[in-house]
């Protein structure tokens, strides 16, 4: 690939409704010690015993520079994973970000330059890649979503519908996207879904005597939701003193009338169903939070490539 063709396309293909230069305010970074523990198990999955293909076919001496370039536009996320993969795949890789984690790019841009020894460049390349095209296609898609609802005061959130093991990366992109988190595990709130109520109706308990006896088990800095499925569960909720109502598979119409009957006295969260093409209309309801677990647990990653210069050499 030449110099002329990395450069970057100042082309503007959008959508409808097109993605922000900017998703959202740039995320606090994840802990360094986080992301090299990830990368880490990462690239010990990929080369457990080193790159047999580069040890035998590139000179320990060869330098390289690639590119990491952009096939259709995007939001970014991924710094921290790219520094770390090369970094720790061998010493003497250097990494500088053209573009920083929550900003638009568009197809044929350039995204970082990696300069170093070549094998280390290719011993880390899939791994960077893998990480780095998911998370960015968290962010692109969570970005679109949060356009869909610009107007509204609802906020996009994720779920717990991550990868295993990849939690806080796929969480980080969530925000670099303009998104929200939702709860991170199950030990940061309360939140008492289908299932739980179900082993309470068959134990015979009164839901709103069972979720007061709950909620006076907790601490006053515990958040406390409860979802339900049916406009008829939404008073005995509020009664057993939740802090939001998970509105849970409800028809558009029925979001409004539950905002109506919730009337403030709880946030209100809306559930299942969300689709880029479905949003818009139930952000319209007045819902305070839209959740969705698509974010992160059926997103596409984005077309990212790297490409080594043609100016390889060895000294």
């Amino acid at each position: 690939m030449t110099n002329t063709q990395l450069q970057p396309r100042l082309e503007s293909a959008r959508a409808a409704r097109p993605l922000p230069q900017t998703a959202g305010a740039s995320p606090l970074p994840l802990p360094a010690s986080a992301v090299d523990q990830l990368v880490s198990a990462a690239l010990a999955e990929d080369a457990p015993w080193g790159d047999l293909t580069s040890h035998a076919l590139i000179p320990g001496e060869a330098t390289a520079t690639a590119f990491l370039t952009a096939r259709e536009e995007g939001i970014f996320c991924g710094e921290q994973v790219i520094e770390a993969a090369f970094r720790l795949a061998g010493p003497g890789t250097a990494v500088i970000p053209l573009v920083r984690d929550g900003e638009r790019f568009d197809a044929g841009g350039i995204l970082a330059e990696i300069s170093g020894p070549a094998r280390t460049i290719l011993t880390a390349e899939r791994v960077a890649l893998n990480l780095v095209q998911r998370l960015s296609g968290i962010a692109t898609l969570t970005a679109r979503f949060v356009a869909e609802t610009d107007g509204t005061a609802a906020r996009i959130t994720d779920t717990r519908k991550t990868t295993p093991g990849l939690r806080a990366l796929e969480r980080y992109a969530v925000r670099c996207g303009g998104g929200f988190n939702h709860r991170h595990s199950l030990s940061d709130a309360v939140m008492a879904k289908d299932n739980h109520l179900a082993v309470l109706a068959a134990a015979g308990l009164d839901l709103a005597t069972a979720l007061r006896t709950a909620r006076d088990k907790l601490s006053h800095t515990v958040h406390f939701e409860v979802e339900v499925d049916s406009l008829d569960q939404i008073e005995p909720v509020l009664a057993g003193g939740a802090d939001t109502v998970l509105l849970d598979n409800f028809s558009v119409g029925d979001l409004y009338r539950a905002v109506e009957l919730v009337a403030g006295r709880a946030l209100t969260e809306a559930s299942g169903n969300v689709r880029l093409d479905t949003v818009a209309g139930i952000a319209a309801t007045g819902v305070d939070i839209i959740s969705a677990g698509a974010l992160t647990h059926s997103v596409r990653a984005l077309d990212l490539g790297l490409d080594i210069s043609t100016s390889l050499s060895a000294q």
